[in-house]
């Protein structure tokens, strides 16, 4: 286990990160900044086969915290005048036929009803499938090289029924965020790669995070993500580090480390990012699943007080983003692991998670996965 502290060994921070891997995950990285100073650690193993541990503050597809960043993007672009929140997304995007009632807010949070181009789980238990590419099993493994337009994963969702009216309940859609990806380069007439350069990585100094849009590459080093499915009757398990992330686009494509994550979340929440009022509404939560703005507001529990998160999980990588509502505390960490149509390690992932969070938080969290 390799273990860096600025200033004292934390065995319960070992012993959780420890716990995690025993319970399934294939690797670890943690990293905390609080008041008794930093903590890096990495358990586990870096790639299947190999003794390696992880790299302390390796690249990791870091799945749904890409949300995050593009309601930042999104709420900068409010704060010079581009985007209004409460304007029709139909104003910026008049191609695809959106609802009017849909606006640029109701995107961000996740009010919009818009179907999800991944998949979309009803409350009685049934599935109604999205593109191919995560009908999982054999075919994703097949076609992880495909590459897919945000406009026709846009297409593919509006061609089906909206879960509800506009602004009427809350639903977890990558659609949304796909929307905001295109509002966004609309209203700039540039990549959002390019603005994400100008309007956080740059001015943050993130040059670990990659918006890779179709490439299929990840920056060394970083840990390996896997792949299990069954073939023949016969279980296979696939090594899904390189793919290519155009699937899921903005609902979850990035690329970055626990480093850059904790600089990204600490500078958001104490304001570097955005003008105080438009961060005060990136953290109004909405009443049934504590979402803001790109972000969940949590309540730790008793004397913990409330956090601001978001994780991810993608093909085998995924990613932890916790901060204290100032900044001052946060926990980052990047998961390796087995995946699969099943999604197996969805209850270890948020046991994991409840583990790490109560630790250097408070007493226990709900945890959310995308």
């Amino acid at each position: 286990m390799s273990l860096t502290t600025a200033r004292q060994d934390r065995p319960e921070l070992q012993k959780a990160m420890q716990e995690t891997v025993d319970s399934g995950f294939t690797g670890v990285q943690l990293r905390v900044h609080d008041e008794r100073g930093v903590w890096v650690g990495s358990a586990g193993l870096r790639k299947l086969g190999e003794s390696a541990e992880p790299p302390a503050d390796g690249r990791v597809r870091i799945g749904s915290n890409t949300k995050t960043f593009t309601a930042t993007l999104v709420l900068q672009l409010v704060a010079e005048g581009k985007i209004g929140l409460d304007i029709p997304a139909d104003d910026y995007l008049p191609g695809f036929g959106l609802d009017r009632r849909i606006t640029v807010r109701m995107l961000l949070q996740h009010t919009s009803g818009v179907f999800n181009f991944t998949g979309e789980y009803y409350d009685d238990g049934t599935f109604a499938p999205g593109i191919p590419a995560t009908t999982a099993g054999r075919e994703w493994v097949d076609n992880r090289f495909k590459t897919y337009r945000p406009q026709d994963l846009v297409r593919l969702a509006l061609s089906k029924p909206a879960r509800f009216e506009p602004g009427t309940d809350w639903s977890y859609s990558n659609t949304n965020y796909v929307l905001a990806r295109l509002l966004a380069e609309k209203v700039t007439g540039r990549s959002l790669a390019e603005e994400m350069q100008r309007l956080i990585l740059g001015p943050l100094g993130l040059s670990d995070t990659v918006v890779p849009d179709t490439s299929p590459e990840i920056p060394e080093p970083h840990a390996h993500a896997y792949y299990r499915y069954e073939d023949a009757g016969r279980q296979k398990t696939v090594d899904v580090t390189r793919q290519n992330p155009s699937w899921i686009s903005t609902g979850g494509d990035m690329i970055s480390t626990t480093q850059d994550l904790h600089t990204f979340i600490s500078a958001l929440m104490s304001g570097k990012l955005l003008p105080a009022p438009l961060l005060a509404e990136m953290r109004e939560p909405h009443p049934k699943a504590g979402y803001g703005l790109g972000v969940f507001v949590q309540d730790v529990g008793e004397n913990g007080g409330t956090v601001i998160t978001h994780n991810g999980g993608m093909a085998g990588h995924a990613a932890l983003m916790y901060s204290t509502p100032d900044g001052s505390t946060t926990l980052t960490a990047a998961l390796n692991y087995v995946d699969d149509a099943a999604l197996s390690m969805a209850e270890a992932f948020q046991k994991a998670t409840q583990r790490l969070v109560k630790e250097v938080f408070g007493r226990g969290v709900p945890s959310h996965v995308s």
